[in-house]
């Protein structure tokens, strides 16, 4: 979950800078392939926090902040902090 967390946001910058560049008339090429990589990395982050929430013992609104996280920029990488610190106390 923490690398495709960690991917999945990455890849949201890589985006956004990507549309800014678009916008300004630089050309849309890094959208065009970033968009579809960026898709994929999404859905497959949301499939892996549905399938994981219940062994790793999510609340209903943890599972809803943790699918936040995949919707806002640096939102993987707070959810990247979380996870190691959720593990760290589990294993404490």
């Amino acid at each position: 979950m923490r690398y495709i967390a960690l991917t999945e946001a990455t890849s949201f910058i890589a985006l956004l800078v990507a549309s800014y560049f678009k916008h300004q008339g630089d050309g849309e090429l890094g959208v065009q392939i970033l968009g579809p990589i960026h898709g994929g990395l999404f859905i497959l982050y949301v499939i892996v926090a549905l399938n994981v929430r219940s062994s790793l013992g999510w609340s209903g609104i943890t599972t809803f902040w943790i699918l936040v996280g995949a919707v806002v920029p640096f939102g993987g990488y707070v959810v990247d902090w979380w996870l190691v610190r959720e593990a760290r106390r589990t294993a404490a």
